[in-house]
């Protein structure tokens, strides 16, 4: 393909045209084991747009790759094509027709959100994946999606109301559910449209086609069954000899992978909302038979959702921040474990649904704890199992949980039997496959432990591959439930539905497509599912020197290879959590965890440069990074980006120079020392219109930003004034001085000694610079000087078990963190960051010990919301947030459901962040700010969080040892 013709297309379309190379290498890989450099990125914005793509594509015989979330499991959007991107432009909900109980919208609206949207109607859309936070509509209908409920709500076909599509030839047409007459007359019309009609009729009518369809595809039973084209679910029409009175076509469409049209708008069949009580029983396991054996007599029962998770994944929770919270309900170490759902209108009833279930498992006597869940508990077990996927990142080093035969359905009464037949087959080949997801359905997510980077294990991956789909033939099941056959499963499909009916697949494929530009190589004409593999197989590895220790993922390559391309960082600020903000306000792929990950993976990979960090094109996809750090907590793989950033911002400036800018932000506490100086001089200067903005200019800072001032203080005075007016009651504790305390927050300090020493605690101080300034620009040699430096003071305290408490989540942090990359001696480390505190922990363990009393504060009433520091949420918690400010007994305290403010130290006041940091500040926090009252207290910990509330909203906020403070008697 010339880069003209790619140039011309560009300038013609209303959306965007993207050639550059990280773009296309974003766009290589999803969230399978394949990786193909697509031609080029559309982004359209318009009909006219995909029509304009579409006949570029058959002029020029390429393939057009359609994609929303890109979580595809089986490599559906991967392709050497063009890859068109709908999920930037396509996400209107265009209308509610409240009285079918329909909705209409575009292919990329994301599922959570839609359901949101359309709980006042009281309806709901039901098929419900792991993903339903970021995966879309389109995607959805695409790969026939179905989830955790499709026992009670079945999969997406059967929603599937209408689709409008562009065909191959640039024409519009609708498929939506037809009378016999209607079908007829389609047939007679002279369109494209009309020919796709004929053709299936033609087909489809034909007995011994029929029969050989019944005869060789899956079971009835099965309703996750995606295996080739859905031609078994138009039998059901009348037209050939079926039941039903109406044909929808949509129905073929609706799990064919974009191969047949590319779809603009999809009407929707929804549901009223469901029962609004919920409770969930979890049965524990010592082996995995027992737990199969218990799902038949489950599914008797009116369940919601049906899930298992065995060790491997049970395991992979551990090491996890966010989830390892989750698993609060696990007793002892089960080989397995069921989720059972129920929900009622009224807590009798489900009452009575429990107690049914529990006789029924009691009966069985195969579990050994059977804990009943309430619904804010059911929800954290199903995040649990909803995490997965991407918790299977967290095995270390090359060998990994492999997507090939984790799609496989059988008739439920069937389960047992097949997984015991399954585990015979994976002992043949020395695996312990993991075992996980939809037991209920008759669908377990089986994943072999295999290495694709190594020759022998690529000849397992088919081997096995071919094995199970022999199996699965066996049991009459479906090779591909509800992940699609994509790649990976797509060149068994003659196995799975015989010859015969393979021969009509791509009979079929050639009336929508004859020119094979939708999605080619995907359902017919496969590509072969051992090549393209994301990785070069028996490659040397690269051998990649950091200044950071990444030994606890094997190396930096490694921690970013973590990454399954799951996409849990493409959810929006609709959701709950952090990651991502910088994609929060772009929604540009390069801007979340995966992309970065994928594009340091790449050029780690391939490049021939001996720094091989030095690159273009990894300066822009770090650019908007925040190092927030929610990914190193919500990633379920534990991808953490910034940490990533620091080793590459170090690595770059140490072939490129480091600039003015960088080192004014690396070395502002020495600055700041300076200035402290002359404290009366240096913010004068900082709110002198001329001079500020003079030095706000020539340091690349907005000239929006207000500075901050900077101030000397004596706080070894000030401790040792309220050490003569108090008395000692309390432990002896340290209070961390840190750089931004010392000579900018200093009322912070103040605070802390006067609310510290007035409840009795015994106080020393300890002053260090923590490196979070040299961290943040990559000024790592610093950092790590610094770190080696501090970690022999606070060893003594860590020996002498005197806690060390902080102010700034950012600095303190540090030591807990950053800290352990800097050290090789990790028990030293591993012993200070748990003896470091937030002031916050700290006095919520005092609360939780009962040393502290809700009658040394006031008794006024007072409303106090909390926003908090990025690395608070993602190290710590917010709870102990809430904790203390609820000391004072009227106090009416609730936390703001923010993510990051969009400041992050020096990012915020950088001239070319700062619209995207106010972007990120206006999705949630500056409303819930500006919403509250006047006389509403906003508490945030951070420096730089206080600094992004004034300059977005005017309010000052506080501290909240400074609202403690303020509340002491």
């Amino acid at each position: 393909m010339e880069t003209a013709a790619l140039h011309k297309l560009k300038e013609s379309l209303e959306g965007e045209l993207r050639i550059d190379k990280l773009t296309k290498v974003l766009y290589s890989t999803d969230a399978s084991v394949y990786r193909k450099t697509p031609l080029a990125v559309a982004f359209p914005k318009s009909i006219a747009d995909l029509k304009k793509l579409i006949l570029f594509a058959k002029e020029n015989t390429i393939g057009l790759i359609p994609r929303t979330a890109g979580t595809s499991l089986a490599g559906q959007c991967v392709g050497d094509g063009i890859i068109v991107d709908v999920s930037v432009h396509f996400t209107k909900i265009i209308s509610v027709d409240k009285e079918k109980m329909q909705v209409t919208v575009q292919p990329g609206v994301i599922r959570d959100e839609l359901n949101t949207y359309l709980e006042p109607f009281g309806l709901f859309f039901g098929p419900n994946t792991s993903t339903a936070n970021r995966c879309m509509i389109g995607g959805m209908v695409g790969n026939n999606s179905s989830g955790t409920t499709s026992i009670r709500y079945g999969v997406t076909r059967e929603y599937t109301a209408s689709l409008k599509t562009i065909l191959s030839n640039g024409e519009e047409a609708e498929f939506k559910a037809l009378t016999t007459e209607e079908f007829q007359a389609k047939t007679q019309l002279n369109t494209f449209e009309g020919t796709i009609y004929k053709n299936l009729h033609k087909e489809l009518s034909n007995k011994e086609t029929q029969e050989e369809i019944i005869r060789e595809f899956p079971k009835p039973q099965i309703h996750r069954r995606n295996t080739g084209y859905a031609i078994d679910e138009l039998l059901k029409s009348n037209i050939f000899g079926g039941k039903n009175e109406l044909i929808n076509v949509c129905e073929l469409l609706s799990g064919s992978e974009g191969t047949l049209a590319f779809t603009t708008e999809i009407t929707l069949q929804l549901t009223p909302l469901p029962p609004k009580l919920s409770a969930m029983v979890v049965t524990h396991y010592r082996s995995l038979e027992d737990c199969l054996s218990d799902v038949a007599p489950a599914m008797q029962h009116n369940l919601h959702t049906c899930e298992m998770m065995d060790r491997t994944i049970l395991d992979c929770t551990k090491n996890n921040r966010e989830h390892s919270k989750n698993r609060f309900f696990v007793a002892g170490d089960p080989a397995a474990l069921l989720t059972l759902e129920v929900k009622s209108d009224t807590e009798e009833d489900l009452k009575h649904q429990i107690d049914a279930l529990l006789e029924t498992i009691t009966t069985s006597g195969l579990s050994y704890a059977n804990p009943i869940l309430n619904a804010a508990e059911g929800k954290m077990a199903s995040e649990l199992r909803k995490a997965g996927l991407g918790l299977l990142g967290n095995i270390v080093g090359d060998k990994k949980a492999v997507a090939c035969i984790e799609d496989t359905a059988v008739a439920v009464e069937d389960l047992k039997d097949f997984i015991g037949e399954f585990t015979q087959i994976m002992a043949g080949y020395k695996q312990n496959a993991v075992y996980y997801a939809h037991a209920g359905a008759g669908e377990l997510h089986l994943r072999p432990i295999l290495n694709l980077k190594k020759s022998d294990d690529v000849h397992l991956f088919r081997a096995i591959t071919t094995d199970v789909a022999k199996l699965t033939k066996k049991y009459k099941g479906s090779f591909s439930g509800e992940h699609g056959d994509g790649i990976v499963r797509a060149e068994f499909i003659p196995l799975m539905i015989g010859d015969k009916n393979y021969q009509l697949l791509k009979r079929i494929k050639t009336y929508f497509d004859p020119t094979n530009i939708f999605n080619p190589g995907k359902i017919v004409d496969a590509f072969p599912m051992d090549e393209s593999l994301r990785y070069d197989i028996d490659r040397k590895e690269p051998e990649i020197k950091t200044l950071l220790d990444f030994s606890d993922s094997e190396g930096i390559l490694k921690a970013a290879e973590k990454c399954n391309g799951s996409g849990d960082c493409r959810k929006t600020h609709h959701s709950a959590g952090g990651m991502c903000p910088s994609y929060h306000a772009t929604k540009n792929e390069k801007d979340t965890t995966r992309g970065r990950a994928n594009a340091l993976r790449e050029f780690l990979t391939t490049s021939e440069a001996p720094n091989k960090f030095n690159q273009k094109e990894l300066k822009e996809a770090f650019d908007l990074c925040l190092s927030c750090k929610a990914c190193a907590s919500e990633c379920p793989s534990n991808v953490d980006v910034a940490t990533l950033k620091t080793e590459f911002l170090y690595q770059y400036q140490e072939a490129n120079g480091y600039p003015l800018r960088g080192k004014l932000f690396a070395y502002n506490t020495k600055l700041n020392k300076l200035g402290s100086k002359v404290s009366g001089l240096t913010n004068f200067i900082y709110d002198s219109s001329f001079f500020g903005g003079l030095l706000k200019s020539s340091a690349g800072v907005a000239k929006e930003r207000s500075m901050p001032k900077v101030y000397n203080f004596n706080f070894d005075k000030h401790l040792q004034l309220f050490k003569n007016q108090n008395t000692i009651t309390k432990k002896s504790v340290v209070l961390y001085i840190d750089e931004f305390t010392n000579y900018m927050d200093i009322t912070l300090g103040k605070d802390a000694i006067e609310v510290l020493t007035k409840l009795g605690y015994d106080i020393q101080l300890f002053y260090a610079e923590s490196g979070r300034t040299y961290i943040s620009k990559g000024f790592l040699k610093q950092a790590k000087k610094l770190a080696l430096e501090n970690i022999p003071a606070l060893k003594i305290f860590a020996d002498k078990n005197i806690p060390v408490i902080g102010l700034e989540p950012s600095a303190v942090l540090t030591f807990r963190d950053e800290y352990k990359r800097f050290s090789s001696d990790k028990d030293t480390t591993a012993k200070i960051a748990a003896n470091c505190y937030l002031i916050e922990e700290f006095l919520a363990n005092e609360i939780t010990a009962g040393a502290l009393r809700a009658d040394l504060f006031t008794t006024e009433v007072k409303k106090v919301k909390i926003h908090s520091h990025c690395h608070q949420k993602s190290l710590s918690n917010q709870k102990v947030t809430f904790d203390i400010l609820n000391l004072p007994k009227n106090y009416e305290v609730s936390i703001i459901t923010s993510g990051c403010c969009g400041m992050a130290g020096s990012f915020g006041y950088e001239k070319e962040h700062y619209e995207v940091s106010m972007q990120i500040g206006e999705l949630k926090l500056f409303p819930a700010v500006r919403k509250s009252s006047e006389d509403t207290i906003i508490s945030a910990n951070g420096t730089s969080c206080r600094h992004q509330i004034h300059d977005g909203t005017k309010r000052q906020a506080k501290h909240p040892i400074t609202i403690l403070k303020e509340a002491l008697l």
